[in-house]
């Protein structure tokens, strides 16, 4: 029941979380000479990196893909997706840490914190991925109605990511080495996923033994709808779906029996 009143306080804080969100997504580039570019350069410049490196000169094989543009899209369907996940779950570690002075002098909801860095992170996304569709628009690849196969995705991606988040944020209150492990966490994380590299390029063992990583299904049936575009099999989502809800479940059961402690401790 403390969860739900958590949460419902939450709620009534809903305009400033909202007003939160479009200060934080504004902060960022205010004052700045190219202003919101700077919103999708990052992105951008790790595309055309990993682009570069990897389709140049590693040349990955993507069979039945002939394309020159096969590459850039796999890339990105994956990176994009990535990208909000690794977002969400490495700003989330520390928020309730660099947002001690608020919470011990405002009478703020704490679950407003974890909902501001979410909604930031799914505006930043959205940025990046509407030139992501015009790309494809542009090279003559958009993959029409499939694309709404992503919303179901991106539900997944937020839950697990903010799940972690808030389990990873509140111990973080109390042992403060958790946010660099995080980082570690999501360093190797990435290339423990499929976003870089096919699936296929690994031995058979390897593939078989990195089955247990939730992003694994995920980027790949991101990579699906937008470079085969169409719709992947439902069954792909339900492991990462379960870890998700157990994730969930697990992060807000720790923070409902440490949160009275947050302040005090901070």
């Amino acid at each position: 029941m403390s969860t739900v009143r958590a949460l419902w306080s939450a709620w009534g804080f809903r305009d400033y979380i909202l007003a939160s969100v479009k200060r934080d997504f504004a902060s960022k580039y205010l004052g700045t000479q190219l202003g919101w570019f700077w919103a999708v350069a990052q992105p951008l410049a790790l595309i055309a990196i990993y682009t570069l490196v990897f389709a140049q000169v590693m040349k990955p094989a993507l069979p039945g893909h002939d394309s020159p543009w096969s590459y850039s899209i796999f890339l990105c369907s994956g990176l994009l997706v990535w990208q909000l996940f690794s977002e969400i779950l490495s700003r989330s570690v520390g928020i309730f840490v660099h947002n001690a002075n608020l919470l011990k002098k405002v009478n703020v909801p704490r679950f407003s914190l974890p909902a501001i860095v979410a909604l930031s992170s799914i505006a930043n996304f959205l940025v990046v991925f509407g030139l992501f569709l015009g790309f494809l628009t542009l090279i003559g690849a958009f993959p029409g109605g499939v694309v709404a196969a992503i919303v179901p995705l991106l539900a997944i991606v937020v839950a697990l990511a903010l799940g972690l988040g808030v389990l990873f944020g509140t111990v973080n209150v109390f042992y403060r080495d958790i946010e660099q492990s995080a980082t570690l966490l999501v360093s190797f994380w990435f290339w423990l996923t499929p976003i870089v590299y096919p699936a296929r390029a690994l031995p058979s063992w390897l593939e078989q033994s990195l089955a247990w990583n939730p992003m694994w299904p995920i980027v790949q049936y991101s990579q699906t709808i937008f470079l085969e575009a169409r719709v992947p099999e439902p069954g792909m989502l339900v492991y990462p779906a379960l870890v998700a809800i157990v994730v969930v479940v697990l992060g807000l059961h720790v923070f409902r029996r440490l949160s009275g402690d947050i302040v005090d401790e901070l």
